[in-house]
């Protein structure tokens, strides 16, 4: 046998979303209704064009439906939905009926998303944008590559732990089952082609459910942005990439839009826990208007840069608070850290003597360096929120009110910087 230390470490395993679960189960059902076909896996196209093969585990059958199922695989992705039977019921309708529930479901107001237009139009319209997206606006690319044949009617239902979008500001409609776009997209464009291979011409019915869905989705952000009942069905590539950011920063624009949405000006970025119950308390803000950032400033800064607030107000811990100060835009371990020269010399325009910068210098951790200041009456937090604002404003590059609040570890106060802007609403 070979040593540990001569084995080389096996490389990380993608797996795939809740979007691809779903179309591959839609596939499955669709194939048994359609053509009696009884499979145990299938084959899916991502939206970039590779094949898939997923397993079914599951295919039951009544009179009029088929429900097919399948274990959501995260690869090595320790995501929330890791493990989770995805399953569709799928309902041929005809192709009156299809159109009728469709249209039903055609939202009236604006969609966030659908870059202001109106929603509510006219059958033969809805048949061409909406009724194949379940009331998703269709962008001009998409129209101008319809299918020349009529295409299916798909009617999207929330099954079992899929939940309900109830604010604005994120992509799915008020009222609609939360699964977005590109899983919509997949199963949609998946149907088409399968009714034309069977020379189906009805429509419809697609219920998505998660089985325990509504818990896991205490596991997410889905409460705060409104996402009601269950989990939402995501994908854009339809691969789960190992440790992949992307999804997090995508919450957190989400979180940015729905508060905008709704008319909130002010919203307060995070890192955790006790910094957000410090400023909610502080300006008695909702939930809706706390963004938990994480590690990810960068993330928010960037994006209100072109999508601006009325107030932004930044809430952290000391130690990460001091990686912003110095420029650093993501505050994970494994891309900055702590720099107690920095904050030595940070102490030192505190008011800090060389014996005390010495003693920062050889802390061990940033919470360590802080208690040294405080008990000799060196107000450095402060200078770390000063110069962490700096680096805020000339990323955000926009004149709204900023201010950065520093907390401890038991969510107390420790250092405030504000903009003169902020400075002026006290």
């Amino acid at each position: 046998m070979k040593p540990e230390t001569d084995e080389q470490p096996r490389p990380l395993r993608t797996g795939l979303t809740t979007g691809s679960c779903a179309t591959a189960c839609t596939v499955a059902a669709a194939r048994y209704l359609l053509a009696g076909e009884q499979l145990d896996s299938v084959e899916i196209t991502l939206p970039k064009g590779k094949l898939v093969s997923m397993p079914i585990t599951r295919l039951e059958c009544d009179a009029d439906s088929a429900t097919a199922s399948t274990i959501k695989d995260g690869g090595d992705d320790p995501d929330a939905t890791h493990g989770a039977r995805v399953y569709v019921q799928l309902k041929l309708l005809d192709r009156e009926t299809a159109l009728q529930l469709a249209q039903a479901d055609l939202p009236t107001g604006k969609v966030a998303g659908s870059r202001g237009k109106k929603t509510s139009k006219s059958l033969p319209d809805a048949l061409a944008q909406t009724v194949n997206d379940s009331a998703l606006p269709l962008t001009e690319h998409e129209q101008a590559t319809l299918p020349t044949t009529k295409p299916a009617p798909v009617v999207f239902k929330a099954g079992e732990g899929v939940g309900t979008a109830t604010r604005a500001g994120i992509v799915i409609p008020v009222g609609q089952p939360a699964i977005n776009p590109v899983p919509r997209k997949m199963i949609r464009e998946h149907l088409r082609e399968l009714a034309e291979l069977f020379n189906y011409d009805g429509g419809f019915e697609v219920t998505v459910g998660v089985e325990g869905g509504e818990k896991i989705a205490l596991k997410t952000m889905n409460g705060r942005l409104g996402i009601i009942g269950g989990i939402s069905i995501l994908g854009t590539t339809g691969i789960v990439r190992p440790f992949s950011c992307a999804a997090y920063i995508a919450s957190i624009h989400q979180g940015i839009d729905v508060t905008r949405a709704n008319g909130l000006g002010h919203i307060a970025a995070c890192t955790g826990n006790s910094s957000e119950t410090f400023i909610a308390t502080h300006y008695q803000l909702p939930e809706m208007a706390l963004i938990e950032m994480g590690d990810f400033v960068g993330a928010v800064l960037k994006y209100v840069r072109h999508h601006p607030v009325e107030r932004l107000s930044i809430c952290g811990g000391f130690g990460k608070l001091s990686k912003l100060a110095m420029g650093h835009l993501d505050l994970h371990s494994r891309v900055s850290s702590i720099d107690f020269d920095y904050l030595a010399n940070s102490a030192k325009t505190a008011g800090a003597d060389e014996s005390l910068q010495q003693q920062i210098r050889e802390a061990n951790t940033s919470i360590e360096a802080l208690n040294l200041c405080q008990s000799q009456g060196v107000d450095l937090a402060s200078v770390i929120c000063a110069n962490a604002l700096e680096v805020a404003k000339k990323t955000v590059k926009q004149d709204f009110p900023i201010e950065v609040w520093a907390v401890n570890r038991a969510g107390e106060r420790v250092g405030l910087a504000q903009d003169k802007a902020t400075q002026s609403l006290l």
